[in-house]
């Protein structure tokens, strides 16, 4: 392939979803000459970070040690609206709801005792006099946080990258990254014209992280999953100022909701996947009626005032690693190669920070924030044993 022209950034960004979008900003914003690279156009829905919502909590379930970094999230998103104008968090209190010895309760109540965190533990029957719209066994307990809400994933990217340029950087769009090359004076970014050379580069290319980083390719599952909106029978019940976002971790599945605050219904789905893809190019809006039935027959059992006719479903994906922790590290390969790999499903509330972590690794080499956890070499020294430590 021929060389073609070259142009010199101090770091690369490839890959402008939620982590990338972020990245960008924040290198901007330190007087970098910062090139952001997108294989599609900005705000596509191939990837994990489409569509209207995405729930936010501090009381971590999947891990306590996820909690400072959540405050630092909630940190940063206030300080993007601040800086565009707009809103990007709402807060609607979250609503962790389990069977006995459910993971999702006891879970989130040890990471909110530990932080000290504002938290309450709610009965079934406190549950159901305060949100009379929840059907639920007896046995059934949750844990409310009442600084848990939802983001706007779509337009706190968006805005993410309006900034970014604002501060100087650069886009390239519908442009895919071939390969990323360590070179004796940095990067070498292969496209399929040209190579750009950069001083470091970031890869926060979702899904397809896998086909620029080898060796993280084998450790990777990409998980269908299906969100679904639906007109409610009780549209009262479900509003924003009525509804918390919620999660239930029921009997068959894991599912999560969010209160209808555009209009466009009452929007849920399984936490659980509905399939897999071996390459993100397989993926697809296939959403059908078995998915459809699923969720239905779950809003049936927990929430039936959600149970109206269905309004719309779309696809998203998940990129999980083993043990569903997130991969933020320098390559083993070359450290002015910054790895970026949330989220196994849970990542998108952590976005405003991880693009400051991003920033810090790709700048500096090291960041001041504790990502030990999420170091790309624990799957060499255990690479089939989840890491939940």
């Amino acid at each position: 392939m021929p060389e073609g022209k070259r142009i010199a950034h101090d770091v690369v960004v490839i890959g402008l979803g939620a982590m990338g979008s972020a990245a960008l900003f924040h290198i901007a914003r330190r007087g970098k000459r910062v090139l952001g690279i997108e294989q599609f156009e900005p705000g596509h829905d191939r990837g994990s970070s489409h569509d209207e919502s995405r729930a936010i909590r501090l009381g971590y379930f999947e891990h306590p040690s996820y909690v400072p970094l959540a405050r630092r999230a909630y940190e940063n998103w206030r300080e993007l609206e601040q800086l565009a104008g707009e809103k990007v968090l709402t807060v609607t209190g979250v609503l962790e709801i389990g069977k006995p010895g459910s993971v999702i309760v006891e879970g989130s109540l040890a990471a909110s005792r530990l932080h000290g965190l504002e938290h309450e533990v709610l009965d079934a029957g406190e549950i159901r006099r305060r949100y009379r719209e929840f059907t639920l066994p007896g046995d059934y307990s949750a844990v409310w946080q009442p600084e848990g809400g939802f983001l706007r994933p779509e337009l706190a990217n968006a805005r993410h990258l309006e900034l970014a340029r604002a501060a100087g950087a650069e886009v390239l769009e519908n442009t895919p990254v071939l390969g990323v090359e360590p070179t004796s004076g940095g990067v070498r970014i292969v496209l399929r014209d040209r190579t750009i050379e950069a001083a470091s580069a970031v890869i926060a290319a979702g899904p397809w992280i896998g086909e620029l980083v080898p060796e993280l390719k084998p450790h990777l599952t990409l998980s269908r999953q299906v969100l679904c909106w639906f007109a409610p029978r009780d549209p009262d019940a479900v509003r924003l100022g009525m509804l918390p976002v919620f999660i239930i971790d029921g009997e068959d599945d894991i599912a999560y909701g969010f209160p209808d605050f555009l209009g466009s219904g009452f929007k849920c789905a399984s936490h659980h996947a509905s399939g897999t893809w071996s390459r993100a190019d397989e993926a697809k809006q296939d959403a059908g009626p078995a998915d459809e039935k699923r969720m239905r027959d779950f809003l049936e059992t927990y929430l039936p005032a959600a149970a109206g006719p269905l309004r719309d479903m779309r696809t998203c994906i998940y990129t999980k690693t083993p043990d569903e922790d997130f991969v933020i590290d320098l390559s083993p390969t070359d450290p002015r190669i910054v790895i970026a790999s949330p989220c196994s499903g849970h990542g998108y509330k952590f976005a405003s920070v991880i693009g400051e972590v991003l920033a810090d690794l790709a700048i500096e080499g090291e960041t001041r924030h504790n990502i030990s956890r999420f170091e790309i070499g624990r799957f060499a020294r255990s690479p089939s044993t989840a890491y939940r430590g």
